[in-house]
């Protein structure tokens, strides 16, 4: 059973019939999916929700399936992890990491937005998808295209990483390289999707898409025991992320499975890429579009679709946004990966390094529950890494100790 009543625009609110169309025609604003909430509160429970498989179709009531998922079906439901090396290091108290680098089936957060998608896609009868993408959204779409035997087009910038490319070439899809950045590919697929019949997921299935990211905010409040954090970091590329875990926690809100809590939202991005980070600290939600420059590719969208409703949660929430370096993405990579045992790609050593940022400009306490969203796999941004050549030893115990710095009288006490 559905439960969507239709879209609607997020600006003017005109309704909208369950098409795939993403623009109001009133105003050109953003068409979203409009829920019937009330029948929802009668139906979803946390009983109910418990009774469930653990992947993200847990809350398929809060997403926008006319039936069941035919995408994705195993996706969801990655782990909340309490980070107290972490927490320590940092000089705060009770800190999270929601680690969707382990996300099936390509460890990243886009996993979920793909599944939704897709699934979608079906049930439009479609029979091609594609994507504009600065790399998570390319493996996604093309894994689980493979997966629904439907063919995929990819179109990415040229200068992706060589990691990223093989993971979406791998599944058989076509992928197109295009010159020049995010922006410059995106409205190439706005085009190609306004002339054929292909479901570019983030063009024309945009409103459907996006929801799928409500599942990342549902599970982070489910897993803290059906409790809001009190502050959320979130990496921003488009903006749409932070957006939609404020959303989640504000349809649990409306259908009583959380108390009200006033969760602040702080968002994540490059100084090479801030358009969003910069509009917050201007003091407006008019986005200036950049040129992006960063080791951070997967943020690197220097026109942000989201940015003016970012901009709107960050502030309204009571919360910041800042920038970091390519210096500190690295170090906050190392680090995570030194005090947790979490591979992050460069979007979350952004995530964390603005999070020291916040904590050491007092945004952030150590009375504050913290949740770091980490949304993919180190794996897939090594190139950004630069690590300490390895010389080999010969094999003999005392070239070992050698290297190492062993004696053996620390051997002989031991």
């Amino acid at each position: 059973m559905s439960f969507v009543k239709g879209l609607k625009c997020r600006e003017c609110g005109t309704p909208y019939k369950v098409e795939p169309v993403a623009i109001c025609e009133e105003c050109f604003g953003p068409l979203e999916v409009d829920y019937d909430y009330d029948a929802i509160k009668n139906t979803l429970t946390r009983e109910e929700i418990a009774s469930r498989p653990k992947t993200m179709w847990r809350y398929q009531e809060l997403l926008p399936l006319e039936g069941e998922p035919t995408v994705g079906l195993n996706t969801g439901c990655t782990p909340l992890v309490r980070a107290e090396r972490l927490a320590k290091a940092l000089g705060v108290g009770e800190l999270y990491i929601k680690n969707d680098a382990v996300q099936h089936p390509t460890l990243s957060f886009k996993d979920r937005v793909v599944a939704v998608a897709l699934s979608k896609a079906r049930e439009f009868k479609f029979e091609a998808v594609g994507c504009a993408s600065t790399g998570n959204l390319a493996n996604s779409v093309a894994a689980n295209a493979a997966a629904a035997g439907l063919p995929a087009f990819i179109l990415i910038p040229d200068n992706l990483e060589k990691s990223k490319v093989t993971a979406t070439q791998i599944y058989g899809a076509n992928v197109v390289p295009v010159r020049g950045n995010y922006d410059d590919v995106n409205r190439l697929c706005s085009e190609i999707a306004g002339r054929h019949p292909i479901a570019f997921v983030n063009v024309n299935l945009r409103p459907f898409y996006g929801e799928g990211s409500k599942t990342f905010g549902y599970e982070i409040a489910e897993q803290l025991g059906w409790k809001a954090p009190d502050a959320v970091v979130v990496p921003m590329a488009g903006g749409s992320l932070i957006t939609k875990i404020h959303k989640a926690f504000g349809e649990l809100q409306k259908l009583g499975l959380i108390e009200e809590t006033q969760t602040r939202f702080y968002g994540a991005q490059a100084t090479g890429c801030n358009p969003i980070a910069a509009a917050v600290k201007a003091g407006t939600r008019d986005i200036r579009p950049v040129k992006p420059d960063t080791i951070a590719k997967s943020l690197a969208i220097g026109n942000p679709a989201d940015g003016y409703f970012a901009t709107g949660v960050i502030t309204n929430t009571g919360g910041w946004s800042e920038d970091v370096s390519d210096a500190e993405i690295i170090g906050a990579m190392k680090l995570l990966a030194e005090t947790e045992g979490i591979f992050t790609e460069t979007a979350g050593g952004t995530t964390l390094a603005v999070t020291q940022k916040l904590i050491a400009q007092g945004r952030l306490t150590a009375k504050d529950r913290i949740v770091i969203a980490i949304t993919g796999n180190g794996l897939k941004t090594q190139e950004a890494l630069t690590l300490e050549d390895l010389k080999p030893i010969e094999p003999k115990l005392a070239a070992f100790e050698n290297l190492v710095g062993f004696s053996r009288a620390a051997k002989a006490t031991a």
